[in-house]
């Protein structure tokens, strides 16, 4: 299972020019004969105002520990991706079951919302 894990992947850049290896969280367990994962952006550069898409994810919380990261950092849910598991570096760690409750319950704002 990799839904609410942490990996190390090639994130691409916006202008798809080239991507950068960083943390992101697993949204999904695999699907497809590919065995895609949709994954969100996770950055340590922590803005002064969070947008409503973003999840922080403390460095002082107890259960930071079992996420891998070195330092407080941000799921970007507006950040998305798809890859195959194949370009999968390594895993970091996993999400606290709370963080992953947020997740679901964001994604699903995002999703329901009218223009």
């Amino acid at each position: 299972m990799t839904k609410g894990k942490i990996f190390l992947v090639p994130f691409p850049y916006d202008d798809l020019s080239t991507n950068k290896l960083r943390p992101a969280a697993c949204l999904t367990n695999p699907m497809g004969a590919r065995r895609h994962v949709l994954l969100a952006y996770i950055t340590s550069h922590i803005p002064t105002h969070l947008q409503e898409t973003d999840i922080k994810l403390d460095a002082n919380n107890p259960d930071f520990v079992a996420t891998g990261l070195h330092q407080s950092s941000i799921i970007r849910l507006h950040h998305l991706v798809t890859v195959s598991t194949i370009v999968i570096q390594r895993e970091l760690g996993e999400l606290p079951s709370d963080i992953q409750a947020k997740i679901t319950e964001k994604l699903c704002h995002l999703l329901s919302e009218r223009a």
